[in-house]
């Protein structure tokens, strides 16, 4: 997907009628185009801004049935949750998605352990009795003891025992990317920085999108007989391009994350813990841990939600009920937010395949999907085919990405098995190759290729040592990537992963991606300004009171590509 892949994309995507525009580049419009491509169905699909630069790069990074939703008694969701977990991890994206031990801290004995464990025994059963569980460990008791042996940072007041299960987490921006790619794979146009303007219309019918090329200029046209808006939160300002009244409407829910260094928690396995609004996960994250979740109303700026000093401490107070060393803010290395699209639907009728996401069909020709979770991404975008294909004037193939690995799968395990030759053979670490199949899978020849060509592209970036330089030529030569922020937040989490940010990897950074993307020096300098410009108002839109006030601080950086 590089600079030569989009081009052609926009071009072909101009040429001839598709049978699916995908409008939205999210983990649901890329789960959608794989879909449809793989149906064998001409697609195509496009993305205002960069792959996954939504929700869908700024979640808690888990791949989880969702233990809460088994205290709503919604069964049914939560076992196709599991189903879908135990998918991506045994079959279709074995080295993206990763096993993680979680902690339960008890606080009441008796009755807790018998309730909570209730729970958990029951999600491990649902979990085995999709026919995808049996990569996972059961759930076990743990007494106070053995629970501060797995997590001796915990405070030992703070439990009078525990329970230990399973779960599993994604570099979710990274998904995405994969997604994309393997939908590219199956024949599908992938074009970001490419946003819809306007719908075409014959009568009621909609017939195709008019799309602008934020990177090159101008406007064209694309014709297709079914477009899907799978925008997420943006759905309904997506809607209010054919002034018609929605069926449901999306509401935003603010989550904010903190990203610290591993070593200022004590502890072998992740945490769950309860807050008197949900819960809060303290989730392995390489060398680090991913402190989160808020849940709060959010109607400004879509684009960059912020975080503010209240959220921040929020998450502050409450993790350090528990811990022996508290955390201050001088231990947090990074800050994210990121928006839930919730579903606040006019009647039940709108929701028409379950509690948790809709497919509606506003006007022919038009597919809206919209809500759920990302775990179930594959559904939802099964779901959306289904729909689209009704408007089809032939007979389509059924769903069959339950038997497609994502690009990296095939022949992961036996690359895995051979990783001490691939050191070996490339002089780096084991440690290192072993990082790098863990983002890329089968496909690490690929970046290995570009270190045989330019052995100076084996070593780390020096402010940012978890990445070689050759992953961030790889991100713009084949995943999409156009621009700094693209690298260091997405394509890398080195934005939330250094204290600094990303700015002192950030000239370097650009440098190496103008060998790929024909930078001349007067766009790396802009590219870097442009970064810090953002950093500075992320931090100083964190040291604000409240929503309104952060807000105003966030968007004091305007976007590298204005919209």
């Amino acid at each position: 997907m590089g600079p030569a892949e989009r081009a052609e994309s926009l071009a072909r995507m101009a040429e001839r009628e598709l049978d699916i525009l995908v409008v939205g580049g999210g983990v649901v419009g890329a789960g959608t185009v794989l879909d449809a491509a793989t149906r064998g169905l001409t697609t195509g699909i496009v993305e205002a801004r960069d792959w996954s630069s939504g929700t869908s790069s700024r979640s808690s990074k888990l791949i989880h049935g969702g233990l809460r939703y088994l205290e709503m008694l919604d069964f049914a969701l939560v076992r196709e949750a599991l189903k879908e977990r135990g998918l991506l991890l045994g079959r279709l994206a074995p080295h993206l998605v990763k096993p993680v031990p979680f902690l339960y801290p008890l606080q009441h004995k008796g009755w807790e352990r018998w309730y909570a464990g209730s729970g958990v025994a029951l999600y491990d059963a649902m979990s085995l009795s999709s026919g995808y569980g049996r990569g996972l460990p059961v759930h076990r008791h743990l007494s106070r003891r053995r629970a501060l042996r797995v997590a001796p940072g915990l405070k030992k007041e703070a439990l009078v025992g525990a329970l230990q299960y399973y779960d599993a987490s994604t570099d979710d921006a990274r998904f995405v990317s994969t997604l994309v790619r393997t939908a590219v794979a199956y024949g599908a146009h992938a074009a970001n920085r490419a946003r819809v303007v306007g719908f075409l219309r014959e009568g009621e019918r909609v017939v195709g999108a008019r799309i602008e090329d934020l990177e090159q200029g101008g406007e064209f046209e694309v014709r297709a007989k079914q477009v899907v808006n799978a925008t997420g939160v943006w759905t309904d300002d997506t809607q209010g391009l054919i002034a018609e009244r929605g069926q449901f409407h999306v509401r935003a829910s603010k989550g904010i994350h903190l990203v610290v260094p591993k070593d200022r928690i004590n502890s072998s396995s992740g945490l769950i813990l309860r807050t008197e609004k949900s819960v809060l996960f303290v989730i392995p994250w390489g060398r680090h841990w991913i402190v989160g979740t808020t849940d709060t109303d959010w109607d400004l700026d879509k684009a960059h939600p912020a975080a503010s000093s209240a959220d921040i401490d929020y998450l502050l107070e409450h993790v350090n009920t528990v811990l022996t060393t508290p955390l201050t803010r001088d231990d947090v290395q990074g800050v994210y937010a990121g928006l839930r699209p919730l579903l606040a639907g006019e009647s039940d009728a709108t929701s028409k395949l379950s509690r948790e996401h809709t497919v509606a069909h506003p006007v022919p020709g038009l597919v809206v999907v919209a809500g759920g979770k990302y775990t179930t991404y594959r559904v939802m975008a099964k779901d959306a085919v289904d729909e689209a294909v009704r408007g089809l004037d032939r007979r389509v193939a059924d769903c069959c990405t339950e038997d497609v690995p994502l690009a990296g799968a095939e022949g992961y395990s036996a690359v895995w098995n051979a990783r001490a030759r691939i050191a070996a053979r490339t002089g780096l670490h084991v440690a290192r190759v072993e990082h790098l199949l863990n983002r890329y899978g089968s496909l690490v020849d690929e970046v290995l290729a570009l270190v045989t060509a330019d052995p100076a592209l084996g070593e780390p970036l020096p402010a940012a040592d978890d990445y070689l330089k050759a992953e961030i030529v790889y991100a713009c030569s084949h995943e999409g990537a156009r621009h700094l922020d693209d690298v260091l937040t997405r394509r890398t989490r080195i934005s939330i992963e250094t204290f600094d940010r990303g700015t002192r990897s950030a000239r370097e950074c650009a440098e190496l991606m103008a060998t790929v993307l024909d930078w001349d020096e007067e766009q790396i300098k802009k590219e870097v300004e442009h970064y810090e410009k953002r950093v500075e108002a992320e931090r100083e839109s964190q040291r604000q009171p409240d929503d309104q006030a952060a807000d105003a601080a966030r968007l004091g950086a305007p976007d590298i590509v204005p919209l």
